[in-house]
């Protein structure tokens, strides 16, 4: 690639990058603007699993017809919204109700926070280890070995040529 070529290909790899990235901030100050909604027994119940027994599904999602655990869950969640409690503490209180598991999302505190940690620790190294190898690959000589030193025994290249000799080869 020439110089011209790898200028217009890390140009054009800085822009996607810068607007990944503000694209990101947009999406995460978008959310944050949401914090302050009121909170609906669908937008809870998204975030929350269903406890019923062999039901791995988030609340609203519950593929079960008769299940007395979800109108149970969702009961809660109505009282506790009417009560005029916030996401955050319905969410912590059906945590203490049901436990940890209940949420779709571990709560990013203590051992939990490094289930949100690790991925992205484990990303950037991977993409370390990428860029090192493609670095390595990229700048490493060829080897072409070099004719004029032999590595044969001189000795080897005599009884060779002799043997030529005998059989008239050479």
């Amino acid at each position: 690639m020439s110089r011209v070529g790898l200028a217009r290909h890390s140009s054009l790899v800085t822009r996607h990058f810068f607007s990944c990235f503000a694209a990101l901030l947009l999406a995460v100050s978008m959310a944050w603007a949401d914090g302050g909604r009121k909170p609906t027994v669908e937008s809870v119940g998204n975030q929350v699993m269903c406890v019923c027994g062999g039901c791995v599904a988030p609340l609203n999602e519950c593929p079960m017809l008769e299940c007395a655990e979800k109108a149970e869950m969702r009961a809660f969640i109505q009282k506790e919204i009417t009560d005029g409690k916030d996401e955050t503490a319905i969410l912590q209180d059906i945590s203490i109700r049901y436990g940890v598991q209940a949420l779709t999302a571990p709560p990013a505190k203590g051992f939990n926070l490094a289930v949100w940690i690790l991925p992205g620790i484990g990303m950037l190294v991977g993409l370390g280890v990428v860029v090192v190898i493609v670095r390595r690959w990229k700048h490493k000589p060829p080897t072409v070995p070099d004719p004029s030193t032999s590595s044969l025994d001189p000795k080897v290249l005599a009884a060779l040529e002799e043997e030529m000799k005998l059989t008239g080869m050479k």
